[in-house]
């Protein structure tokens, strides 16, 4: 698998309206995009930090995936996603080649538009890790 660079940080938040004014008046990000990802059951919120960009991710629904990370007392950093050059289907059949626990087992439409699968932290040092595409 070819990663050409750290795609962005998902950021797990309550309230994306509560979280955004110490992004844009503390460290002077801005929003770029909102958007609701319906079958995540999420609505996440883009900014651009240099070369990187921070998702926050707020669940949509009490069985979201953010919404019981976030009922376990976990906050902040939920995953770091990678885009990989050589496509996130091949990234998947290699990690699952080399006995990485895959989460999704083929590529899956996400924010942005992107392709993506995430990989599970018990195979990826407890870090939820996420392959994305362009």
């Amino acid at each position: 698998m070819k990663i050409s660079h750290i795609e962005h940080l998902g950021i797990a938040v309550p309230s994306i309206e509560e979280a955004l004014p110490y992004f844009k008046e503390i460290l002077g990000l801005d929003c770029y995009a909102v958007e609701e990802v319906a079958d995540q059951k999420v609505k996440t919120a883009f900014l651009k930090c240099g070369e990187v960009k921070i998702e926050l991710l707020e669940p949509t629904s009490p069985d979201s995936t953010i919404q019981k990370w976030l009922d376990k007392g976990n906050h902040g950093v939920h995953h770091v996603a990678f885009c990989v050059e050589d496509g996130v289907a091949n990234a998947l059949a290699e990690c699952d080649g080399k006995g990485v626990r895959l989460i999704d087992k083929a590529p899956r439409k996400g924010a942005e538009n992107l392709n993506i699968a995430f990989l599970h932290p018990k195979s990826t040092c407890g870090i939820l890790t996420e392959l994305c595409e362009h």
